[in-house]
């Protein structure tokens, strides 16, 4: 792993994480509110057994409130940002500010999205913040092994999210074989042999997506 602590590695790893966590859960949230507004109102429930969180909620207007902006829950979208954000503060050596900026900036359109009586333009701009800080994680850091450690956080993360939701198999299988290669080249300690059976699974006839998620969360 050259001059990456263990430290940084777990905090890089977990940073690749949290980012898409954000950002998966918003796209999800932003279809949900659709719904939730338009045609049924308890779609929440169903929301948050998909990705196996607890519904802690009362009404559907509880969870458009609570859900995105609480930052007393654990599972709401800023207490992930959040997490994201303190792991971002801690890298700031090792990603740059320019990167770590646009963590603050998505924490900034969270806060105002909080307060809008129409908040879905103000949580695409949180994903558009986050989209950019992908774009400078390959512009501006040098370290191809960091690179691929946030990477690799990322995509288990979007394997974990598609999994849980029962992706087509076409959109997971591209996720896992985007994947494997960062894994790879990671730097860090993995179990090969996890690898080649998502990738297995993945191609079976029926697709066994709580298997996937097991071994994807246990590839490190």
């Amino acid at each position: 792993m050259g001059i990456i602590s263990i430290e940084q590695a777990d905090r890089l790893f977990w940073l690749g994480r949290y980012t898409e966590r954000v950002f998966t859960t918003l796209r999800i949230y932003s279809q949900s509110f659709d719904i939730m507004i338009d045609e049924i109102a308890d779609n929440y429930i169903e929301f948050c057994k998909n990705i196996d969180i607890p519904n802690i909620y009362e009404s559907k207007e509880d969870f458009i409130s609570r859900y995105p902006f609480d930052p007393d829950n654990s599972d709401s979208i800023i207490s992930n940002l959040n997490r994201a954000y303190d792991n971002a503060i801690m890298l700031r050596e090792s990603i740059g500010s320019e990167t770590l900026a646009y963590i603050q900036l998505a924490i900034y359109e969270m806060n105002k999205a909080a307060m809008s009586s129409s908040p879905l333009v103000d949580l695409q701009r949180v994903n558009d913040n986050l989209l950019a800080f992908y774009g400078t994680v390959d512009d501006q850091i040098d370290s191809e092994n960091i690179r691929n450690i946030i990477k690799s956080g990322k995509r288990i993360e979007r394997i974990d999210m598609y999994a849980r939701l029962g992706a087509p198999r076409k959109e997971l299988a591209r996720e896992i074989h985007r994947m494997i290669p960062r894994v790879r080249n990671s730097g860090l300690e993995y179990d090969d042999a996890k690898l080649i059976h998502i990738d297995d699974m993945i191609n079976e006839d029926d697709i066994n997506y709580y298997g996937i998620v097991s071994e994807v969360e246990t590839i490190f």
